[in-house]
């Protein structure tokens, strides 16, 4: 059964999410930042950094939200950035944000569905994902759709949180998440619901050897994972197949 923000609603996990982020999207930056300490940002550049190499110029940012990968994505000196979600709130958010820095011409932020893609086959060089899969309701057809985007030999790179096991962090990140984070995120962004969803998809979520194995069934190669704070958030790293 689909882990959703809304139990009593009856819409489908797509359209209870895109709500969910509709309805803090005003709020989302200062949270994001706050609850995490500001973390976000540097697991954002590390996952960043992974592209150096290939220096991807075209690249697509998945679940873009209000553009902060994104825009960290500038770092590589890509000829385009296109970002798609399908909140539009958080997309009027991070239009602001673009706006504001000058930055429209580079970056575009487009309402879209991971699941059906506009976009031609083998359109990019690259696409990165922060903290969004979980958020699929049909995970396998998402990555299987960001992989026919992507060019032969592209990479994808994708940020998620996952669940640490060593003691004494796997308890203290569970207080966090399951206690503390749920209350601060219903004070100040006025959705009782969508910071309880947060520790329940990242709960439900299949991490670490087991989203490998999918990216791997589905034809993803050159799989490769890292550990972040002590497996509180994993980056994931794969190739498409060259022709």
């Amino acid at each position: 059964m689909a882990v959703i923000p809304y139990k009593e609603n009856t819409g489908s996990k797509k359209e209870q999410v895109a709500t969910m982020f509709n309805n803090i999207s005003k709020k989302y930056d200062f949270l994001n930042h706050f609850l995490s300490f500001g973390i976000d940002i540097i697991w954002r550049k590390k996952a960043i950094r992974l592209l150096k190499d290939t220096q991807p110029k075209q690249l697509l940012d998945i679940a873009t939200g209000t553009g902060d990968f994104a825009i960290s994505a500038l770092k590589l000196n890509p000829k385009k950035v296109t970002g798609i979600d399908i909140s539009e709130g958080m997309l009027s958010v991070g239009r602001e944000k673009i706006k504001n820095k000058g930055l429209q011409d580079i970056i575009e932020l487009k309402l879209g569905d991971s699941e059906n893609l506009e976009f031609d086959d083998n359109t990019f060089d690259a696409y990165t994902v922060g903290f969004g899969v979980r958020n699929f309701e049909n995970l396998e057809k998402g990555l299987t759709e960001m992989l026919r985007v992507l060019k032969p030999n592209g990479t994808a790179i994708i940020l998620e949180f996952s669940k640490p096991k060593i003691f004494p962090i796997k308890q203290i990140y569970n207080i966090y998440f399951n206690r503390v984070l749920p209350a601060i995120g219903r004070l100040f962004s006025k959705d009782n619901c969508a910071y309880n969803y947060l520790p329940e998809s990242v709960d439900a979520f299949p991490d670490g050897e087991k989203f490998k194995e999918i990216l791997s069934r589905i034809g993803y190669k050159k799989i490769e994972s890292t550990l972040l704070m002590f497996g509180i958030a994993s980056i994931y790293k794969a190739n498409k197949k060259e022709n």
